[in-house]
């Protein structure tokens, strides 16, 4: 279930008032300042729950939230937001520090602290937001980290990440593997903060207990590459084969059936959309990385029950009115 907010759904007069309630529920208490509150403001805010935290998204004309050290007081628990830029500039200013993120970079606000957090124009942004005592990493350190992402190197990873969430959240919370998402995106943001703070025990210790859980996220984010192999992920996180072989199994994962098995979630996923439809089935076979499509065939029909053929005919068939 998600809370949504439109504000194209209400009458102009009514609409200021409606994101600063909204916002309330959605984020942390703040001032909503509107660019421009007597123009055309609007907005379209999104709220999905995905286990103990949250996918938190806002599309809106010129906003600034400010949120001040009194508000801040206010709060019983600390809660933590890492958010994409997805369209128009984000300026932060918190601690002391002074932000301006840009479209595809990740921005950490400590929502529980003071902050000035605007855009200019019309903007959007992604985000997930995580309470503190998810992530078992003193406050003081989390807080250091949020202001130095860019220098862990699973900022990326974790930007890649947090975009999937944010574009694909109805998709993904609907998902019986929700609660596995959920638990491996506090994992990964664990992992980013703990190597964000220049704290050796903290980014050893972090990195050691989430490296199945990245090299996972590592898989998700290269799925459709078709050189994706497990020399090359073992590669990628300076670990031997054999060692990522060993991890696999003390979790009681087949590493490649499992990447058979999420590109043929995929696979899957396009054939049944409706936007997908006039592309052919060669098309999506090696759009997720399976080069052999008599080989794809077979494996989706042993997964699935139906050829990928059979599949599309028959979401076309109860689509169709009167059928």
């Amino acid at each position: 279930m998600a809370f949504v907010l439109d504000t194209a759904a209400l009458p102009a007069p009514e609409r200021v008032e409606a994101v600063h309630t909204a916002m309330m529920f959605a984020s942390a208490p703040c001032h909503v300042i509107h660019e421009n509150p007597a123009g055309p403001v609007h907005a379209r805010m999104e709220v999905w729950d995905l286990g103990d935290t949250n996918i938190f998204t806002c599309r809106s004309s010129g906003l600034r939230l400010l949120r001040t050290a009194r508000l801040a007081r206010q709060d019983a628990m600390p809660v933590i937001s890492l958010a994409v830029q997805r369209e128009g500039h984000g300026r932060l200013d918190q601690h002391g520090h002074q932000r301006v993120t840009p479209p595809g970079e990740l921005l950490g606000v400590d929502l529980s602290g003071a902050y000035d957090y605007s855009w200019s124009g019309d903007g959007a942004a992604g985000c997930v937001q995580i309470p503190l005592d998810q992530l078992d990493l003193p406050l003081d350190a989390i807080r250091s980290a949020l202001g130095n992402l860019r220098a862990s190197p699973l900022y990326r990873l974790v930007a890649a990440h947090v975009a999937t969430l944010s574009r694909d959240r109805a998709r993904i919370t609907a998902d019986p593997t929700a609660p596995t998402v959920a638990a491996a995106t506090v994992d990964l943001v664990r992992a980013l903060l703990a190597s964000a703070t220049r704290s050796e025990r903290h980014t050893r210790r972090a990195l050691a207990e989430t490296l199945l859980t990245r090299i996972r996220a590592h898989v998700r984010h290269h799925l459709t590459d078709p050189g994706l192999t497990p020399a090359r992920i073992a590669a990628a996180h300076n670990i031997s084969l054999r060692q990522l072989y060993k991890l696999c199994a003390g979790a009681g994962l087949s590493l490649e059936q499992w990447i058979i098995n999420e590109r043929l979630r995929g696979a899957r996923h396009d054939l049944l959309h409706p936007g997908h439809q006039h592309r052919p089935v060669t098309a999506i076979a090696h759009s997720w990385g399976f080069r052999d499509v008599t080989h794809f065939t077979r494996r989706f029909k042993a997964r699935y029950g139906l050829t990928p053929t059979q599949l599309r005919r028959a979401s076309a068939d109860a689509r169709r009115p009167g059928v």
